[in-house]
């Protein structure tokens, strides 16, 4: 007897999908498309005429390179410093037991429960006084903040995930602490803290409220300048070529994180 089973389409996932589909790539694509156009007019549905002269008239600005530079500086030093600071109490709060270790970890994560804007408005109030405004330090401290959810939490699992019994053995056969903790809990936390790393930097990158409300105008970042183009520029384009250079970060990002997932490490660390 042959039991035909039919296999049944799930609407509502496809009506998922292509909401998703509608609202993320839509987008995307649109701006790409106001990126490559040199004339689009309404009420045409595609451009007029397709080419690169925005490209070349965005990239001939000096205050372009300068953006991209301060972004890609700023973005280094706030990871940089990101982590040495929270990597080694990241590791603390994953292995040691001391007074207040709960309360100490979740007061790292509670910039995150409030409003942000106004958090910032509060914080650029203490920075005023100390002469902090308009600075380097004084974006970089701000932004420091902004990375604490990724360089605490993530390499905490990561730390917690490790198998202890690998770290006991090779005691056992008298290895040293930093040896143990090189060649046993570093190969196995490293791809999932590396992941928090690159975040750390994107989200940096990208990171604008801080960087507008501390360092306009003396420091600007990239996305503070697509900002003041498409508020200040009445040509489309110039803020779409930005948008798009903007984007490569994210598909970096993306590509080594899918590196990341797919090898198992990145769930690993949260005790998948």
């Amino acid at each position: 007897m042959t039991t035909l089973v039919r296999r049944r389409i799930d609407w509502t996932g496809i009506a998922f999908a292509a909401v998703l589909t509608l609202v993320i790539v839509l987008p995307l694509v649109v701006v790409g498309t106001w990126a490559f156009t040199n004339v689009w007019r309404y009420p045409a549905l595609i451009p007029q005429e397709f080419g690169l002269r925005f490209w070349g008239q965005t990239l001939a600005r000096a205050d372009v390179w300068t953006s991209i530079t301060m972004s890609l500086t700023l973005a280094a030093t706030v990871t940089l410093l990101s982590a040495i600071i929270c990597l080694p109490a990241a590791y603390a709060f994953a292995r040691l037991d001391f007074p207040g270790r709960s309360i100490l970890f979740f007061s790292f994560l509670a910039g995150h429960a409030f409003p942000k804007f106004g958090l910032l408005v509060a914080i650029a109030g203490i920075f005023l006084q100390l002469n902090l405004i308009g600075t380097f330090w004084g974006v970089v401290l701000i932004q420091l903040v902004g990375t604490l959810l990724f360089m605490i939490w993530i390499p905490v699992a990561a730390f917690q995930a490790v198998d202890r019994r690998m770290e006991e053995a090779a005691r056992d056969v008298g290895a040293g602490p930093f040896r143990v903790f090189w060649s046993i809990t570093l190969p196995q936390a490293g791809p999932t803290i590396a992941a928090a790393i690159l975040l750390s930097f994107v989200g940096t990158f990208y990171e604008t409220e801080g960087a507008w409300l501390i360092g306009a105008p003396q420091v600007r970042t990239l996305p503070v300048l697509m900002i003041s183009f498409i508020n200040n520029q009445p040509v489309i384009q110039y803020g779409a070529v930005l948008s798009v250079i903007l984007w490569v970060p994210s598909f970096i990002a993306l590509l080594f994180a899918r590196r990341v997932v797919n090898s198992g490490s990145f769930a690993r660390g949260f005790g998948g």
